[in-house]
């Protein structure tokens, strides 16, 4: 699966598809930078490494809602790195240009690793069945046969997300408490609205991602998970 990931993500990078066209919806309050500061982010740039960084491979783009709030939906930007075939983890921004904001965290794990959790620890994850197999969830800037076989991988894995700055509603700096988020899970629960502005953003259909994606193999959705009925805070 690593293996994959990195060679989708080396060809998007060659071809440069499916990036800087969503800008976030949030303006921080603050200062221009200083040419001090621009001296001193361009020195750190050429001396440091930053070796999580460099482990992001992977960019997926989806949604997501409040838990016990599903009208509260966003577009979610995932950039994800593979820590072994089980586990991956993603920094989830609001958009993907340079000043996109930090919106929160999602850990994925296979179904294997899911149905192993104790029962009070399920309702946390949400599937990705419904996201794959609906065509939500793109990987954009791959082949069509990359993303294919990548997707599925993603179809049968549990994702447990937690968003900290709720830039749909907070539009200057992140406030309150972070929030549970899931997925969806069935046709009608996504704003249309939302799907096409992302559709068209990407310049893709939805609906013919979908029918591409009906041979991908789907178990059902193990027992306890997409089971959030109220919001959770930590």
């Amino acid at each position: 699966m690593r293996a994959l990931l990195c060679g989708c993500m080396a060809l998007a990078v060659l071809t440069g598809c499916g990036a800087h066209n969503s800008a976030s919806p949030v303006t921080a309050p603050g200062a221009p930078v200083s040419a001090k500061t621009a001296a001193l982010e361009a020195g750190a740039a050429t001396l440091q490494s930053r070796p999580p960084i460099a482990a992001i491979n992977t960019y997926l783009d989806g949604f997501h809602y409040y838990c016990g709030d599903r009208h509260g939906q966003m577009e979610a930007h995932h950039y994800v790195t593979i820590l072994n075939e089980d586990v991956m983890q993603a920094v989830i921004y609001d958009g993907n240009q340079r000043d996109a904001k930090l919106m929160g965290v999602e850990y994925i794990i296979s179904e294997r690793l899911f149905k192993q959790l104790p029962p009070q620890e399920k309702p946390y994850w949400h599937s990705h069945r419904y996201e794959v197999k609906s065509g939500t969830l793109i990987a954009p800037g791959i082949p069509d046969a990359a993303e294919h076989a990548l997707m599925s991988k993603i179809v049968n894995t549990y994702g447990k997300t937690w968003h900290t700055w709720h830039t749909d509603r907070d539009k200057t700096l992140p406030l309150g408490e972070p929030a549970l988020m899931m997925g969806f899970t069935a046709d009608g629960q996504l704003d249309s609205a939302l799907l096409r502005d992302r559709d068209r953003r990407f310049d893709i259909n939805t609906a013919e991602v979908r029918e591409a994606r009906r041979d991908i193999p789907a178990h059902p959705v193990a027992a306890g998970a997409d089971a959030c009925r109220a919001p959770h805070k930590m």
